[in-house]
């Protein structure tokens, strides 16, 4: 068998809310689509449901359908596992511990008719549910990691059981929880951290916080890039794909560049050069700066997906400064100092020997990080690959459009990309997996 063949639900069991009753719906799910993202703290799931006969018995002891017979009404704990049909899927199992169990978020689409009843289920993961009834007070101090924080709140708030997986960071962070939920916590914590690795000079500050089929993750973009790319290439050949071919589960179905340059959007956001201004709110002090984007990458190591630089053109024919050069976007506000600093003076908050400890820097480098990242954007459906996970980096070659050299790897589309969403799609026809990726720079890297 291949990747993209027709998978087989080996399980699809809901239980309803009280735990009472259960029914297996594996006949009846005639769609299921698999969601990671990450920019999602948590997994999604969709199921589409037809549903004949009477098969649960409810509550009055009367033989019922699904939906009002167990009753789906939301919460269900939904245990879920697909066989795989090639190598390089194993399939994707759900059913094998409660904490990896998902849950019904909402029902949609409902239509009932003569006995048959169609419905969708949107399914969620459980802490996406504990984290709407948990709120973080807590004063964390200024002594300890933020990736020590992040991991506080997982294990203590969240409380789920699943692999935690946290990049070191290297600056201390204070704060107050002010009783937010979790994953809004967490998130915002993402964008003030700095990887342990190396010095301030040659990190980054940018974090990601997703969840993927392994479990949690909170990683930083320039660990993500440095890790190993998925072991076979993802090739694009025009025509059918030849089942006897060796390689068929390693081809490129379909592409598409779904956004490339967007040069206003991203000088709207200030990716290249901004304009700080912040205010201490103890000592009154105004901090005024500017951040190039341009200047940081040659004083860095950071590491990056493609070969080639962004060249930006120059504002006017008459003038060597570029659109780098002018901040495109102001950024003010006030430095979260003087409820947990010992020391909230500039001189104590700012200390050189506070490393990274300049917030509004660390604001603008993962403000940059970000925006980079999406400096190529383009979708690709492949067969079937449930080993992949959103953070991941595959590589792809796409063919060349001039005639003279259409077997050759074109240089600026193919190479090195990032996985930011991936939907593996299941249904009586076949499955695959569509991904949308993402990078932060042009060109092949080998």
């Amino acid at each position: 068998m291949s990747a993209i063949s027709k998978s087989i639900y080996e399980k699809f069991i809901i239980e309803s809310a009280d735990g009472t009753r259960n029914v297996d719906i594996s006949a009846g799910v005639i769609a299921f689509t698999y969601f990671e993202n990450i920019f999602s703290p948590t997994l999604t799931a969709r199921a589409i449901v037809v549903n004949t006969g009477n098969t649960v018995r409810g509550d009055d002891g009367v033989m019922q359908t699904v939906y009002n017979g167990l009753p789906i009404r939301g919460g269900e704990r939904v245990l879920i596992k697909i066989a795989g049909n090639s190598n390089i899927n194993e399939g994707l199992d759900f059913s094998d511990t409660p904490s990896r169990y998902f849950h019904v978020g909402s029902v949609t689409n409902v239509l009932i008719d003569e006995g048959t009843e169609t419905f969708t289920l949107n399914l969620i993961s459980r802490e996406t549910i504990t984290n709407e009834t948990v709120r973080v007070g807590k004063k964390f101090p200024t002594s300890q990691k933020i990736s020590d924080s992040v991991t506080n709140i997982l294990k203590n708030y969240v409380k789920t059981e699943k692999e935690i997986t946290v990049d070191p960071t290297q600056n201390p962070y204070g704060f107050i929880g002010n009783m937010k939920k979790p994953f809004t916590l967490i998130t915002w914590l993402a964008s003030k951290s700095v990887p342990g690795k190396g010095s301030s000079k040659d990190a980054s500050a940018g974090f990601l916080f997703y969840e993927t089929k392994d479990g949690f993750n909170f990683r930083s973009i320039d660990n993500l890039i440095d890790e190993k790319p998925f072991k076979k290439k993802y090739i694009f050949t025009p025509g059918v794909v030849n089942t006897e071919d060796a390689n068929r589960d390693f081809k490129i179905l379909r592409y598409g560049i779904n956004r490339n340059q967007d040069l206003i959007a991203k000088l709207e956001r200030g990716a290249f050069s901004s304009q700080r201004y912040y205010v201490n709110p103890v000592s009154f002090k105004p901090s005024i700066s500017v951040f190039k984007a341009s200047d940081y990458l040659k004083e860095s190591g950071m590491s990056k997906l493609g070969s080639k630089p962004i060249d930006l053109p120059r504002i006017d024919d008459k003038s060597d400064k570029t659109l780098g050069d002018l901040p495109t976007r102001i950024f003010v506000g006030m430095l979260d100092v003087g409820t947990v600093e010992e020391d909230a003076s500039d001189e104590g908050w700012n200390a050189p020997s506070k490393l990274n400890a300049d917030p509004a820097k660390i604001h603008a480098q993962s403000m940059m990080r970000y925006n980079q990242l999406f400096t190529q954007v383009l979708e690709i459906t492949i067969p079937l690959n449930s080993s992949l996970t959103a953070g991941n980096l595959i590589t792809c070659e796409f063919p060349q459009t001039s005639e003279s050299k259409r077997k050759e790897p074109d240089p600026e589309t193919s190479g090195l990309y990032m996985i930011k969403e991936l939907a593996h799609y299941f249904d009586g026809k076949g499955s695959y997996s569509k991904l949308k990726l993402v990078r932060d720079s042009f060109g092949r890297k080998w």
